[in-house]
């Protein structure tokens, strides 16, 4: 495998990481350098250690983790997009000055369980894990601190809308996730 298809790797990865981090920005009165930082920090670390668990564990869980995955990252970001729709309509919007750090961590953990199974053909493809798992992480932590600004630049504007919004784009994500590893979705 080369760097163009490393790069390719981790583009794909981060997408849904890029997602979040957007909806995650739209939650937030101002999105700074620190909370785009600390997000980008969390999904690109986040992006980085699946990989490297999966490579140590090899074909080991494989068959168990691919037959379950979608579930839990449909179950992960449902519950997280549906929070993020109840509070909505929550009158408080103080909260929204910083980031939840327990949130930040499950939608870490469900934007990433991907990148295990990635990690796992890692190691079947003899790449060099700690160039694979520093490019993933880079380019997710680039993509999210963007996503975290472009976020919170749309929703500024349009706070509680904008908090509905991102909780179905997480919903959305969920979905769509479960359908394709259900092989409803052809695409």
């Amino acid at each position: 495998m080369g760097n163009l298809e490393l790069v390719a790797i981790a583009l794909g990865l981060s997408m849904d990481a890029f997602a979040v981090a957007i909806s995650k920005g739209l939650c937030l009165r101002k999105a700074g350098f620190r909370n785009a930082f600390i997000t980008g920090l969390f999904f690109g670390g986040f992006q980085a250690l699946m990989p490297l668990i999966g490579y140590f564990l090899g074909r080991q869980f494989e068959g168990y983790l691919t037959a379950i995955d979608h579930w839990i990252i449909f179950a992960l970001l449902a519950l997280i997009g549906t929070n993020m729709i109840l509070e909505s309509r929550n009158e408080k919007k103080e909260k929204h000055d910083t980031l939840n750090l327990k949130n930040l961590t499950i939608l870490s953990l469900a934007t990433s369980i991907d990148a295990l199974a990635v990690g796992i053909t890692f190691a079947f493809l003899h790449i060099n894990i700690f160039i694979g798992v520093t490019v993933i992480g880079l380019i997710t932590f680039i993509l999210s601190f963007i996503g975290v600004r472009l976020g919170c630049a749309f929703g500024s504007k349009f706070r509680s809308k904008a908090e509905v919004g991102g909780g179905i784009i997480l919903l959305l994500i969920g979905t769509k996730i479960l359908l394709e590893h259900l092989g409803m979705l052809g695409w």
